[in-house]
């Protein structure tokens, strides 16, 4: 039955009525698009759950003990034996530290106005015994300016010395030590350095910065070097060595792989003050052949003509090309006997005159002092020369026979 627009089924087991007046207006979205509405936000649930979960497992600090009471030794694992270039770098320094010394130089001076005198300490060095009656070798700038020298042993024990005499040319210096008892020193073998090769193994000890007893390890990086010491003469045949040293290894030994003396570290080439892999020693050789002369007593002697030099920084005030001019004669010299003539003043024109010039020696150049010398350390004391000399622009030649002159 319809009435008013209503359908009316007749009552049955199951009855269906629907009021079409009764439907309120549509308002509500489907229910199919409220649900998708919630998949975004079900992401971000869980995508901040995610990050907790990092946040809690690894950034958060873990309430775990801090102590474990049955914490133990770990096991050791046995290393085995040695190397054997291990077992000889070890029994090197065995054998020689105990002859490698430490040396301080030590000034005095006078306050100007307290003339109070206070010790001021020069440097430390290093050094190393050369006989067993107390003769130790070290580097000549290590000991230059002072007034008093100490010598610290392997043992710590630290005893006076005094300089028995130095070759400053050679940057070599032989100090002896003051009442040191009967076989407390010990004397390093001595080896040769005019059989060296670049490449062999070479071992330097010394206290650079003060660390006494130091061992550094390196080869022969270059042999036949030439270095300027101190007094501005060059020492030749120098050997490079890339083991490390530093101030405070001057005059320590550099030594071979049967533990001889084939050096004495001297120098180093270091932008920076610390070692650069380049260091200098002096060859055995050379110190093998002036150290004797030394402590027997006998200066080292060089071949000259008894005069001084005009530095090569005045060449161009005289207008010099080539040779060298005498600056000073010396008296009962042989070039005052041979009638040298120094430089000598103008005294009507106020002016500086230049005497003879030397040009050459025995038919070979001389360009500058550095030729000059280097001709005479071929030759010795005694030998005849022939020196060309240039005066008031004439050239004459001189017969000399050189003199003895003992080392600056």
């Amino acid at each position: 039955m319809t009435r008013r627009g209503v359908e009316v089924t007749a009552p049955s087991t199951h009855e269906t009525i629907i009021a079409m007046d009764a439907l309120p207006p549509t308002t509500h979205r489907p229910p199919a698009r409220r649900e998708a509405s919630l998949g975004p936000l079900f992401l971000l649930l869980v995508a901040l759950g995610a990050l907790g979960f990092v946040v809690w497992r690894y950034v958060l600090p873990r309430n775990a003990p801090l102590h474990d009471p049955t914490a133990a030794p770990r096991a050791v694992l046995p290393r085995g034996d040695l190397a054997a270039a291990e077992k000889t770098t070890i029994e090197i320094y065995r054998e020689a530290s105990p002859s490698v010394v430490n040396v301080a130089n030590v000034a005095f001076r006078r306050g100007r106005f307290s003339l109070d005198v206070s010790r001021i300490p020069q440097g430390t060095g290093s050094g190393f015994v050369w006989a067993e009656e107390g003769y130790v070798v070290t580097n000549a700038h290590v000991v230059r300016g002072g007034d008093r020298y100490e010598v610290t042993l392997a043992d710590n024990t630290t005893w006076k010395a005094v300089i028995v005499g130095m070759d400053p040319d050679k940057d070599i210096a032989v100090l002896k030590l003051d009442a040191v008892p009967e076989g407390k020193l010990r004397a390093l073998a001595v080896g040769t350095s005019n059989d060296l090769v670049v490449g062999q193994s070479v071992f330097a000890i010394g206290n650079p910065f003060g660390l006494d007893q130091t061992l550094t390890t390196g080869v022969i990086s270059g042999l036949g070097r030439r270095i300027r010491a101190q007094t501005g003469r060059r020492i030749d045949d120098v050997i490079q060595t890339d083991a490390a040293v530093n101030p405070g290894n001057s005059g320590g030994p550099l030594l071979d792989s049967a533990g001889r003396v084939i050096g004495m570290n001297t120098a180093i080439v270091s932008p920076s003050g610390g070692s650069a892999g380049i260091g200098f020693a002096v060859p055995i050789d050379t110190i093998n052949r002036i150290v004797p002369r030394i402590i027997a007593g006998s200066p080292p002697l060089r071949a000259g003509f008894g005069i001084t030099l005009l530095p090569d920084g005045y060449r161009r005030q005289f207008g010099l090309e080539e040779g060298v001019a005498v600056l000073e004669v010396m008296p009962d010299s042989v070039a005052a006997r041979a009638g040298f003539q120094p430089l000598r003043q103008d005294r009507v024109r106020g002016r500086t005159l230049l005497g003879d010039v030397i040009t050459g020696v025995d038919g070979k150049p001389v360009k500058n002092q550095e030729a000059l010398l280097d001709l005479m350390l071929e030759h010795a004391p005694g030998d005849e020369v022939d020196v060309e000399l240039m005066r008031d622009g004439e050239r004459r030649s001189v017969r000399v026979k050189l003199q003895a002159l003992a080392a600056r």
